[in-house]
């Protein structure tokens, strides 16, 4: 657990920030008004107070964003956080990218510092979920899972169907410490269903995907063919578990072609479009999910027992 200390914020990179006392995180994008800022890893940088004083103790008058830090922190050692730990930073929620660079030759800190302590102290993370950051806001590893939702929709992409199934999902998750973190409604078109389901991946880092809609037999219906396009290894136990259970009630559950895989450390599964059969399936795999995604991200062992 560590704390805030100060939210600094500069119109142009390569000088020091300024520090404004607080801000506004931006999913995907960094800290608003920041020249740092857009869709790249390195969105926000934190940088230790203990750092600073650090460098002052050694004659530099330096003071919190003076090294073109986003966030002054206290606390937290900074560069012993394992690349892809999730922080919650006041109300946002962020995922370490990178820790120190390499410093600007001749940049504006060097010829003003005299040195720079970014390069092997300071660390960049992406904004997973957005929120009002502020000094004096607590800072803590997050252990959540960090969700995603795709509906896949002809009307609901056109605005003509509200989904319903999505709020069935953020209750249920929530269940398990899930918090959704992107949300996006597509039409039923295979090659954009395949790009919304890497993005949200690759570029925004969940570590589990829930589809919905598109699963059945209609020629519109391509969610898993969508998801086999992308995925590195299928997941058969789970839609196979949620199909023997809920045809046990509506025989016609059987006639669902969800599918589930794994990409990179994320974990993808397709749900029914009815806010009835998303809760019935999601409740069958829940008690699994937790254990599924701590094996992916390494921090949990292979068991064949949940005693």
């Amino acid at each position: 657990m560590g704390k805030i200390v100060a939210v600094c914020r500069s119109e142009r990179k390569g000088v020091k920030k300024k520090s404004v006392g607080s801000g506004t995180l931006v999913a995907g994008f960094g800290l608003e008004g920041d020249s740092h800022g857009g869709d790249w890893h390195r969105q926000i940088s934190l940088l230790g107070v203990e750092s600073i004083e650090k460098m002052r103790r050694l004659g530099a008058d330096v003071y919190p964003g003076d090294f073109a830090e986003n966030i002054t922190t206290e606390g937290l050692n900074l560069i012993t956080l394992p690349l892809g730990t999730k922080l919650k930073l006041g109300e946002a929620i962020v995922e370490v990218t990178q820790i120190g660079k390499q410093c600007h030759q001749g940049c504006e800190i060097m010829k003003q510092v005299g040195q720079c302590i970014m390069p092997k102290e300071g660390i960049f993370v992406k904004v997973l979920a957005g929120g009002k950051v502020q000094e004096g806001d607590s800072i803590s590893i997050w252990q959540g899972i960090a969700v995603g939702i795709i509906t896949a929709s002809d009307k609901g992409a056109k605005g003509e169907r509200e989904d319903k199934s999505v709020e069935e999902i953020k209750l249920l998750i929530s269940e398990i410490g899930g918090k959704v973190i992107d949300y996006l409604i597509v039409p039923d078109e295979q090659a954009i269903i395949s790009q919304a389901i890497k993005d949200m991946i690759d570029k925004k880092g969940v570590n589990l995907l829930l589809t919905t809609g598109g699963t059945g037999f209609s020629p519109r219906d391509v969610t898993p063919e969508a998801t086999k396009a992308v995925i590195e290894r299928e997941v058969p136990g789970l839609p196979e578990a949620m199909r023997w259970v809920t045809a046990q009630a509506t025989p016609r559950a059987m006639l669902s072609r969800a599918i589930a895989g794994i990409r990179g450390q994320c974990l993808i599964i397709n749900l029914p479009g009815s806010p009835k059969g998303v809760k019935e399936c999601l409740k069958v795999i829940l008690p699994v999910l937790p254990h599924a995604l701590e094996i992916l991200s390494g921090t949990g062992g292979e068991c064949g027992s949940m005693l």
